[in-house]
C-alpha cells in the first residue's frame, strides 16, 4: 500500500511561481510510474505531467515549457514546478502513482492518490 501526500500548495499572483512535492511512503516506489493530476470546480479530473522510473516525462499541451516534473528515487519524492502560473491553473492538484510502463493520462490508470493540495491563482 503505497500512501502519497502533497504539499506546497498557495495562492500565487498570476505569471508568478510555486512548486508541489509529493512523498511517497508505506509501499514500493522503485519502478512506479508518478504523475500530477488537477481538478477545477465543476470540471473532471485531468492530467498535468508524468514521469517514469526512468526519468522519461511528458506533458499536458496547456502546461508545457512551464511546468516541469522531476522526481528524487532516493528520497521517494516527486515534484512538479509550476512557473508563468495562469488563472485556469487554479484548481486541486493530485499525486498519483502506477505500476507499468508506457504512458498513461486517465485517472482510471492510477492506483494510489494523494490527498490533493490547493492551487488559486489570482489576477
Amino acid at each position: 500500500q503505497v500512501q502519497l501526500v502533497e504539499s506546497g500548495g498557495g495562492l500565487v499572483q498570476a505569471g508568478g511561481s510555486l512548486s508541489l512535492s509529493c512523498a511517497a511512503s508505506g509501499g514500493t516506489f522503485s519502478g512506479r510510474v508518478m504523475a500530477w493530476f488537477r481538478q477545477a470546480p465543476g470540471k473532471e479530473r485531468e492530467y498535468v505531467a508524468t514521469i517514469s522510473w526512468s526519468g522519461v516525462t511528458y506533458y499536458q499541451a496547456s502546461v508545457k515549457g512551464r511546468f516541469t516534473i522531476s522526481r528524487d528515487n532516493a528520497r521517494n519524492t516527486v515534484s512538479l514546478l509550476m512557473n508563468s502560473l495562469k488563472l485556469e491553473d487554479t484548481a486541486v492538484y493530485y499525486c498519483a502513482s502506477r505500476n507499468g510502463a508506457g504512458f498513461r493520462s486517465r485517472p482510471g490508470d492510477y492506483d494510489y492518490w494523494g490527498q490533493g493540495t490547493q492551487v488559486t491563482v489570482s489576477s
